[in-house]
């Protein structure tokens, strides 16, 4: 079976994640900054996405700490969730490549 394709909040999340464990809001504003401003993540869908993705193992809680009186919570990616990544990178890579293929093709 096909793994199922990722929402954009969810792979643009593995992404904010790729490179280092971010916060809440540190992925919020990492997700801005990926999607050039295009998605803007409200804190609940944030953690709907984390808690799910988490559950998927995906991604991990991997420290706290406590910020102004506030816990903050780090969450890292996992290898399957690297994995999971790289699959959906590459399934819409080669989307992109078929429609621009397409896209090269005048109508007669």
């Amino acid at each position: 079976m096909t793994p199922r394709p990722l929402t954009e909040p969810a792979f643009l999340v593995l992404a904010a994640l790729a490179d280092r464990p971010r916060h809440g809001y540190g992925v919020i504003g990492e997700v801005e900054q990926l999607s050039g401003g295009r998605v803007r993540l409200r804190v609940g869908t944030l953690y709907g996405v984390l808690d799910r993705l988490a559950a998927e193992g995906a991604i991990e809680p991997e420290r706290e700490e406590v910020h102004a009186g506030r816990v903050r919570r780090y969450y890292r990616l996992t290898g399957a969730g690297r994995q999971v990544l790289e699959t959906e990178v590459a399934r819409l890579e080669a989307n992109a490549r078929a429609v621009r293929g397409r896209l090269a093709v005048r109508p007669a």
